[in-house]
């Protein structure tokens, strides 16, 4: 084989081994599994829980949050419930209930993907709670998958707040996760939350890592 031959073939194999390094390679993040839940304002949590009522603190979460103690149960369109839904604090200016695409299915109800807060237009849905009930016109969304990240992880891992990644889980399944969005703020622990559809879909588990696609 002649030299000019070899010497390209060389080239080309190593151009392939880099690249095939560069789309395994990134920055490690570890992974949240995120169930249904919901986020309440003052004024609802006393609709549902009684006058001057405050939720009390089970478990401490990033950026100030909390799961509750308290549950209530949603209610959809066509009557059908899920009990035992935790309420996360503290209160918010508007109430949001997150859950996945197969509660959305249980509730017999079509739920868009949506960001924390993005409520606009969102589905309606219906809360009990053991002192009454209230109605929310819009407020039902599964939430879109996002990393959290303080503002030192986001220069490590050459990121900026609202960027939109794509990540990989290497595990039996080996998927790849896109429209990924980046969340900044120097409250955050670096965690990537998804609800427990795309978590039992890949395979993964809280505490599992996954990998920022350079």
């Amino acid at each position: 084989m002649e030299t000019n031959t070899i010497e390209m073939i060389t080239r080309m194999v190593i151009e392939a081994i880099d690249k095939a390094g560069t789309k395994s390679s990134g920055y490690v993040v570890p992974v949240g599994v995120s169930a249904r839940h919901i986020h309440l304002t003052q004024e609802h949590v006393e609709a549902l829980f009684g006058p001057g009522y405050h939720l009390t603190r089970r478990k401490e979460l990033m950026g100030g949050q909390y799961a509750a103690n308290e549950t209530v149960t949603i209610v959809g369109l066509k009557l059908r419930a899920i009990e035992n839904v935790r309420i996360l604090g503290p209160v918010r200016k508007a109430s949001q209930v997150e859950v996945s695409a197969t509660d959305a299915i249980k509730l017999g109800m079509k739920v868009p993907v949506r960001e924390s807060g993005d409520i606009s237009g969102s589905a309606p849905i219906a809360v009990v709670g053991p002192k009454g009930a209230i109605y929310l016109n819009e407020g039902c969304i599964v939430a879109k998958r996002h990393i959290h990240m303080s503002p030192k992880d986001a220069q490590m891992a050459g990121v900026h707040d609202g960027d939109i990644v794509s990540v990989k889980a290497d595990n039996d399944r080996g998927t790849i996760f896109d429209q990924v969005k980046i969340r900044v703020d120097d409250s955050f622990t670096l965690e990537m939350h998804i609800d427990t559809d795309e978590a039992n879909a890949a395979l993964i588990a809280t505490g599992d890592t996954v990998t920022i696609l350079r």
